[in-house]
């Protein structure tokens, strides 16, 4: 039940939102940020705990916070107003980071932050649908003024592309069977709220799988219709070159990932970041080739137990963090 005005925690606490490894980023993070001038980007501002953070441990940085959802953005707007001028919030999506910049008149800044899967407000928000445990329509959608919703996708796509997304963006082997009882289901009763949804699924793997697997059986189909919806993996791959290409030298750009799926290709960015491009055995890399960005976090940092008693959400968390060195040659 929503809470009214006089109880409902403010939109600065730790109540309505704890960032996961937020002392970790900011520490992580502050190197490139303390000289006059400095420009800080969070890529996925959410309710902007992680960017509140930064501001008041950086006081010579500004802020751009992009992000897809316009309910975000407006708390973020409230709980950082107290940093005025110093704040600048777009309501666009990661992959659109240069268009943004550009729109603003910078060309290079000296941090990047991108807090990948769902914030806070999505998740306990049941009128979004992004749960499987709370019946409520579904939608799915990070920005509600654009694309097709959830249930569009169950009642529209053949069986074939309905297996593949979840097969891929749920790694769930029984997404054949999923699939198919989807295509069955709403040739009786289109797809409108998430219990119907969860009731398939659970109808379409047997027992003996139920009682095997970890976690609720909804909980894969639900990630891949997520992450289909708001094309996250499309959006991902495009925004991490992207934003490499625009830190300054001395920069850092950290991402935080809650599941393989979203660590991959960051990790496969990051690698090939870091790397030389000189062919194999020279004796001397040439300097033109050499790598332009060296690993800050030495693979992925994790949370620390304290913290996941504290906040369970960052459990799966994984951090890594690069800086750059050198211009592109």
């Amino acid at each position: 039940m929503e809470q009214d005005d006089a109880r409902r925690p403010s939109v600065g606490s730790d109540a309505v939102h704890l960032p996961v490894m937020r002392s970790r980023v900011v520490e992580l993070l502050a190197p490139g940020l303390d000289h006059p001038g400095a420009v800080h980007v969070d890529g996925t501002l959410g309710m902007g705990g992680h960017a509140q953070a930064v501001l008041e441990a950086c006081p010579q940085a500004s802020l751009v916070g992009i992000d897809r959802d316009t309910e975000a953005l407006e708390l973020a707007a409230r709980r950082l107003e107290p940093f005025g001028d110093r704040v600048r919030l777009v309501h666009a999506v990661h992959d659109e980071l240069p268009e943004v910049l550009d729109d603003l008149g910078i060309d290079r800044v000296d941090s990047i932050l991108l807090d990948l899967g769902l914030s806070s407000l999505q998740i306990d928000q049941a009128d979004r649908g992004f749960a499987y445990a709370v019946d409520a329509p579904l939608d799915m959608r990070m920005d509600q003024g654009t694309g097709m919703t959830a249930a569009g996708l169950l009642n529209t796509a053949e069986e074939a592309e309905l297996s593949r997304i979840i097969f891929r963006y749920g790694e769930d082997r029984n997404a054949r069977r999923i699939a198919r009882a989807i295509v069955e289901e709403r040739a009786r009763r289109p797809f409108e709220d998430s219990a119907q949804l969860v009731r398939v699924i659970e109808a379409a793997i047997p027992a003996a799988v139920r009682h095997r697997s970890h976690g609720h059986p909804a909980k894969k189909t639900f990630q891949a219709l997520r992450i289909a919806v708001n094309g996250e993996m499309d959006t991902l791959a495009a925004v991490l070159p992207e934003a490499l290409d625009r830190l300054a030298v001395g920069g850092r750009m950290a991402v935080l990932a809650y599941h393989s799926l979203e660590d991959r290709p960051v990790k496969e960015a990051f690698r090939m970041a870091c790397s030389d491009s000189a062919p194999a055995g020279l004796p001397v890399v040439p300097e033109s080739m050499a790598a332009r960005f060296v690993a800050v976090t030495h693979g992925a940092e994790r949370p620390d137990a304290e913290e996941v008693a504290v906040n369970p959400r960052s459990a799966s968390a994984r951090l890594r963090v690069v800086q750059r060195v050198k211009e592109a040659a």
